[in-house]
């Protein structure tokens, strides 16, 4: 017999509504078996709610030499990790890894840059339009995503005008706990500011966060619910690679159990949206990522991360065909 509490959780999938918060704080307390109830919830509630398999590849355009003060970032200058660092790709360097995102089948290709953003259209931000404008000439299937930090009106209006399928600009947790994750450099409401002018020129938003990095079952709760309110289109969900150097390299792991309960929560309150696996995939999550893909993901990154290895493409091809058959 099914917990109360996912019995009440059942109308997710009757009427297409979210759980409230209330709702959503007991699920985050179930354990055992009650987990796996609950993850078979969401993988029932992302079948009917949802079409198909998202997939999308990034490129590290521009690595490190950061300023802001991400604690888990191995791209922050004010930290040590040992990583690759050099400046934008040109425009044509750009094209090229585009080129090879499709020869592979994958239709989504994301450039990716280190710092603060573009609040103005420099030379690295108009270098940035040159690369997109190629993208688009010569791979006009190609579905270009950015992220490039935090804008303002002038540089949104800019890829408005440009066909950009989705900008990322993660939360990365809990409004409220934001300033304990990224220190002094700047805040949330930024964020925030930014995705508010993307969606008001009609960019999609791609936005989530990152689990593991010392936030509670509460925190994911509020996360969840904040980009439900700010109603983007992509959430990605990332669990804590700890990076030595940084100052999370030490964080000890969640639980498989816990994860899972996290991304099925996600769901039940995020029933329509795209919900993306990343980073964690192919290490603390090695395996058990098709366990997550069953608790209400229906997207992932594929190809590399940023400063970490992420799986080959040709390996998420196998992976995707074996899963269809049990999702």
């Amino acid at each position: 017999m099914l917990h109360p509490t996912i019995q009440k959780a059942y109308s997710v999938l009757e009427t297409g509504q979210p759980v409230n918060r209330e709702l959503a704080i007991q699920l985050a307390l179930l354990s055992g078996e009650e987990t796996l109830d609950l993850v078979s919830l969401a993988n029932k509630v992302k079948n009917k709610f949802t079409n198909g398999m998202h997939a999308c590849s990034i490129l590290n355009a521009k690595s490190g030499v950061c300023q802001e003060n991400c604690r888990f970032c191995a791209q922050s200058s004010h930290h040590h990790a040992e990583i690759d660092v050099y400046g934008l790709m040109p425009p044509e360097i750009i094209l090229e890894k585009a080129r090879q995102t499709a020869a592979y089948g994958v239709q989504y290709f994301g450039i990716v840059t280190s710092g603060y953003g573009y609040k103005e259209q420099n030379q690295e931000f108009k270098a940035i339009l040159a690369a997109i404008d190629l993208i688009h000439q010569e791979l006009p299937d190609m579905n270009v995503c950015l992220s490039l930090g935090i804008l303002s009106q002038e540089t949104v209006k800019e890829l408005g005008e440009r066909d950009i399928c989705h900008y990322n600009i993660n939360l990365q947790v809990n409004p409220a706990r934001f300033a304990d994750l990224i220190a002094d450099t700047h805040d949330i409401q930024e964020k925030i500011e930014t995705i508010r002018m993307l969606k008001a020129y009609g960019i999609g938003v791609c936005c989530g966060g990152i689990f593991g990095v010392g936030e509670t079952a509460a925190d994911r709760v509020d996360l969840a619910f904040a980009v439900h309110e700010l109603d983007v289109d992509v959430i990605p969900l990332n669990v804590l690679v700890p990076i030595a150097g940084t100052p999370l390299e030490g964080q000890p792991p969640l639980s498989v159990a816990e994860i899972a309960k996290s991304f099925a929560i996600f769901r039940l309150v995020n029933p329509t949206k795209i919900i993306k696996f990343a980073a964690g995939r192919e290490t603390v999550m090695k395996d058990f990522q098709g366990l997550l893909m069953l608790s209400g993901a229906n997207g992932f990154l594929t190809g590399g991360y940023l400063t970490t290895r992420g799986r080959e493409v040709a390996e998420d091809e196998t992976f995707l065909s074996r899963l269809v058959a049990f999702a």
